[in-house]
């Protein structure tokens, strides 16, 4: 597997946890660098994680993880997206101290990544010579993800701080369609 071929697939698996960052930098009343840095850490490695992960756990899982990552994906997600409609009609004192606490991003960083780990059992059949590449193909894809989760924040809190409580509806009903997207793909009824 080439680097090219690497970095397209970092990209498009860190899409996810980007529209996730997004709508995280709409919820975030000031994020500066150190929330950037939060979001981008949680995002990018669990990305370079999760696909270790499904590397070492091999072909003996796949089916298992393949059959229900769509279902893990779509309830974190809609979980994580009434989470921020709620927190829209809480107070702002309650938004500001939760908002990039423990809980919510590890949901959000476990559903962000749940495809990595297909992606990496996957691994387990690619022809990586030598074998330690593999390892830095995990890492190319948390670094992608963290710099555009980070970028993420940026963007999305741009274009958030007028609208704030709708902002953060439609954040939260954005992460809940993604999360139904996955679903009906995962199905087979979207192509």
């Amino acid at each position: 597997m080439d680097f090219l071929v690497v970095f397209l697939l970092a990209v498009s698996l860190s899409m996810d946890a980007f529209a996730v960052a997004l709508c995280k930098g709409l919820a975030l009343h000031k994020p500066g660098l150190k929330s950037c840095f939060i979001v981008g850490a949680w995002f990018g490695g669990f990305q370079a994680l999760m696909p270790v992960i499904g590397y070492l756990v091999g072909y003996g899982f796949a089916e298992k993880i393949e059959s229900i990552d769509h279902w893990i994906a779509f309830a974190l997600l809609v979980l994580i997206g009434l989470h921020m409609i709620k927190e829209a009609f809480q107070s702002k004192e309650e938004k500001e101290t939760d908002s990039l606490g423990f809980k919510i991003m590890l949901l959000m960083a476990v559903a962000t990544s749940i495809d990595a780990l297909a992606v990496g059992v996957s691994f387990a059949f690619e022809p990586f010579e030598p074998r330690w590449l593999v390892y830095v193909a995990c890492g190319v894809i948390g670094v992608t993800t963290f710099a555009l989760s980070a970028v993420g924040v940026r963007i999305g809190h741009a274009f958030g701080t007028r609208y704030k409580k709708g902002a953060e509806i439609t954040g939260g009903v954005i992460l809940t369609l993604l999360g139904v997207k996955i679903l009906l793909e995962g199905l087979g009824i979207l192509s």
